[in-house]
């Protein structure tokens, strides 16, 4: 495994093709994968482990799952991709828009990073504006006008948080702090007649799983709309994963623009923005707004986030995810805190995380403050036992529907094993 690694190193950017995976942050050399199988990974070297990551969110019914691997297979014989339309992208669109509120058309992407970074586009169209308000601590994508820092203060004009991104871009995004109305009341007091929208993740899920606090999205949505802006929700990750439909399902709420990718994808490259009606006819061919992608509706993309979807059925499936992976959270921090370690966790759905903290985190600060030494800590201690979860207490663990009752027992066990020796 070694000699992979240096091998990675020297032909990629610290060796990998997305920084969480190069263990930086936690130390220690990262694990090369052959295969996954169910809940599993197996190693090129050899060794199985329980897997939590999941892909980072999209592969809610376990790896390789037979119903998407079929798909998969039966769409590569006839083709792999053509450059002109399919029926199936037809036919997920109608059910996309059936599922989604607020999606009343939809134009398919390749990640979350495209659907964000579009559907910005057309509401800086629609409102003729061009400042942003997003949250601290809440990541859409690694385009310009998002990739930025929050400094302190109730509004912070954004600064760089890469090299490469000009300051004047970064400058046209506002941050906020998550769970803060007072805090966003304030930026649309100062900027309100500049800001094109307000965009979010419904459910934190970049500072680890923060929910919003009980009104909080109705009153992101209302400021909004009472300053003129639209309010953008990203579901890259909530979509599909918090209830059938997404986080705006489960809410009951409508944004005006919508992102998706992850889950609708199966693990495939495949992300979608959307929404009104009268905004959508804004993107070309329709209107001016240019957005385009050569592999944009990919048809085996499209086949295997197709037939992922059709195997969850409906919401009865994240019933029992929910239960599950409440169970999950809850008995790791009994077995915690039976070792006088003070830890908490966010759940929503089939989505959470574990924090070192006695108290779990209502935003980013409260996430910074958590005990992050002791988290990578016990990262290396549950892999060192088979079991595989976010490198960065930043990160979200996803349980899948082949998590079954018996992997989360051994998860527990070794869990408190580790917990033992922190």
């Amino acid at each position: 495994m070694a000699d992979w690694w240096e091998r990675a190193q020297a032909v990629m950017p610290g060796g990998v093709n997305s920084p969480v995976r190069s263990f930086r942050g936690v130390g220690g050399t990262p694990f090369f994968v052959k295969s996954g199988q169910g809940p599993y990974l197996i190693t090129e070297d050899g060794r199985t482990v329980i897997d939590y990551v999941m892909g980072y969110g999209p592969l809610i019914l376990g790896h390789a799952a037979p119903p998407v691997v079929e798909a998969v297979i039966a769409q590569a014989a006839l083709g792999l991709g053509y450059g002109a339309p399919t029926t199936q992208e037809v036919t997920y669109a109608e059910f996309l828009t059936r599922e989604v509120p607020g999606l009343e058309m939809v134009r398919l992407v390749n990640s979350g990073t495209e659907a964000t970074m579009s559907a910005l586009r057309v509401a800086r169209a629609v409102t003729g504006r061009h400042r942003v308000i997003k949250f601290t601590g809440c990541y859409h994508g690694h385009h310009d006008s998002l990739l930025i820092k929050a400094g302190s203060g109730a509004a912070t004009l954004g600064v760089p948080d890469s090299q490469g991104v000009p300051e004047q871009l970064a400058a046209l995004t506002i941050t906020v702090p998550y769970n803060d109305v007072q805090a966003l009341t304030e930026a649309f007091s100062q900027y309100g007649h500049e800001i094109a929208a307000v965009i979010m993740e419904p459910v934190a899920g970049n500072m680890g799983t923060v929910p919003p606090l009980p009104g909080y999205l109705e009153s992101v949505r209302d400021l909004a709309h009472a300053h003129g802006a639209l309010w953008v929700v990203d579901e890259v990750m909530t979509g599909f994963r918090v209830a059938f439909g997404g986080a705006m399902r489960k809410y009951g709420l409508e944004p005006d623009l919508v992102c998706l990718a992850k889950v609708i994808g199966a693990g495939m490259p495949l992300g979608a923005y959307g929404g009104k009606r009268e905004y959508m006819s804004l993107v070309a061919p329709l209107g001016a707004v240019y957005q385009a992608g050569t592999f944009s509706g990919n048809p085996i993309a499209v086949a295997a986030g197709s037939a992922q979807l059709a195997a969850i059925g409906g919401q009865a499936f994240y019933e029992q995810l929910g239960q599950r992976t409440q169970y999950l959270a809850d008995q790791l921090v009994a077995r915690g805190r039976r070792h006088h370690i003070g830890v908490s966790v966010n759940v929503a759905g089939g989505m959470f995380t574990l924090f070192f903290s006695d108290t779990s985190p209502k935003n980013f600060i409260e996430v910074e403050n958590t005990d992050r030494v002791r988290y990578r800590k016990f990262f290396h201690g549950m892999l060192e036992r088979g079991i595989f979860v976010p490198p960065s207490p930043f990160e979200t663990m996803f349980p899948s529907h082949a998590h079954r009752d018996e992997i989360i027992e051994t998860t527990l066990d070794a869990a408190n094993e580790v917990f033992r020796t922190l």
